[in-house]
């Protein structure tokens, strides 16, 4: 049996999708790694194959939540803020990051790389499984990027391969 790899999807591939998902001019440059804890909250998503091995987390740190929860929901920057100041998103912002995820998950799959899909998330501020903060700081195979969402303002991303 043959075990496909994982795509790590480089950055141009993140910000392109950022940029048409959000309809908003997305840039980004690498950044250091960040340690998801109680105290540098974010959302985490996990990614499974086909046989249901998480092959891939994301997390977005708080401020990238609410950015991009808000730039897809059409929600007021003052609100975003507000979210990142009480360390929570909104029921909009959060139902509009998990389609961010969802929409992530089409970075993973390139010709030849396994087929990955959204298993489960958890947002910034919300109970989040030991296992998923575990997985966000692995070493090796990952993207850390800070990215700046035009007419929002700038957050951490960290694309990790398990």
């Amino acid at each position: 049996m043959t075990t496909l790899t994982t795509h790590l999807p480089a950055p141009k591939e993140v910000r392109d999708l950022f940029t048409d998902l959000l309809d908003k001019d997305v840039s980004m440059r690498p950044g250091p790694p960040f340690a998801v804890s109680a105290y540098y909250p974010a959302s985490v998503a996990s990614y499974v194959d086909d046989t249901l091995v998480v092959r891939a987390v994301v997390a977005l740190d708080l401020p990238l939540s609410a950015y991009a929860g808000s730039a897809l929901a059409l929600v007021p920057l003052a609100q975003a803020k507000a979210a990142i100041e009480e360390s929570r998103l909104s029921p909009s912002m959060g139902e509009a990051l998990q389609e961010v995820f969802n929409v992530l998950a089409s970075t993973f799959n390139a010709p030849g790389a396994a087929h990955l899909r959204l298993y489960s998330s958890a947002l910034a501020g919300d109970v989040l499984p030991a296992d998923a903060r575990a997985r966000t700081q692995i070493l090796g195979r990952r993207e850390d990027l800070v990215v700046d969402v035009a007419g929002y303002g700038s957050g951490r991303i960290a694309i990790v391969l398990c």
